[in-house]
């Protein structure tokens, strides 16, 4: 499995403010980030896995949703966490 509670532990660790934050924007996005990312990696070896396209289109939307909510609320920790992220080129 790709994401263990370690990993887990880890993306919360490196972008919440405590280690146990794992309902923060910052937390959240960086777990769906990581998610999108694995997700992506597997589309590209099965073109034609559906649920998996599915799966992402959904997540992308969750991460949208939240990236908007950080935006409108505090520009600076928005900015932080595309930059650390690196979402935007």
């Amino acid at each position: 499995m790709y994401l263990t509670s370690e990993k887990k532990a880890e993306l919360f660790k490196t972008y919440g403010k405590t280690p146990s934050d794992t309902g923060s924007p910052e937390s959240q996005i960086a777990l769906f980030s990581f998610r999108i990312k694995n997700l992506t990696e597997h589309m590209k070896k099965n073109r034609k896995d559906h649920c998996t396209e599915r799966a992402i289109t959904m997540l992308v939307g969750k991460r949208r949703s939240l990236l908007r909510y950080l935006k409108d609320r505090d520009i600076n920790r928005y900015r932080a966490i595309i930059k650390a992220l690196g979402l935007r080129k």
